[in-house]
């Protein structure tokens, strides 16, 4: 049987072991955290966000309407010109109404450039994902596997030198390998 095998670190495998099970509980939850951010983005763009500037520009209509109505009843009523006050309030109700339309049309394009520039992304963090809670977990496993057969092999004890001799018994020496006749069991002395 060959020397036997110096095992003087198990305890730095375990502590490896340890280390990877900290890295994985940790990493795992930061990557649900990405996904769940990313989730939720999206749908304030698509859902919160849409909704809220939709609404404003149908308010800021309402108010422009009533601006112009205003406006034109004052261009009515009297045969007068409109005053200054009622001319603001409609340019202030025109740029109000524009600044809502526009705010929609960047929205519309941020939702629809979201996904491209977010999926390659997201696609990135799922391998990882993947990865942390299968090929991670089954490392562990097999570390511990590992940590395992080590501790039972570093409990075998080494073989007595009565093992490694099977022709000797427990009261013998071993025979010397000087090839003398003196050194051979059952030789004559001279």
């Amino acid at each position: 049987m060959a020397e036997r095998a110096q095992i003087s670190s198990i305890d730095a495998l375990e502590a490896f072991r340890s280390q990877l099970i900290i890295y994985v509980s940790k990493a795992r939850p930061a990557l649900e955290e990405v996904t769940a951010e990313v989730m939720r983005t999206r749908s304030w763009l698509e859902t919160e966000k849409r909704t809220y500037w939709e609404n404003q520009v149908r308010k800021r209509r309402k108010e422009l309407e009533a601006a112009q109505e205003a406006l034109f009843s004052a261009r009515i009523a009297n045969l007068r010109t409109e005053s200054s006050a009622e001319q603001m309030a409609f340019h202030r109700a025109r740029r109000a109404v524009d600044e809502a339309e526009e705010k929609l049309r960047v929205l519309k394009k941020w939702t629809r450039e979201f996904e491209a520039r977010v999926q390659p992304l997201v696609k990135q963090t799922e391998k990882l994902h993947t990865l942390l809670s299968s090929d991670m977990t089954h490392a562990v496993a097999l570390l511990t596997e590992v940590l395992n057969i080590l501790a039972a092999y570093a409990e075998i004890k080494p073989p007595s030198p009565i093992e490694s001799n099977p022709g000797a018994t427990a009261g013998e020496p071993a025979p010397e390998a000087s090839g003398s006749p003196a050194a051979t069991p059952g030789a004559p002395k001279t």
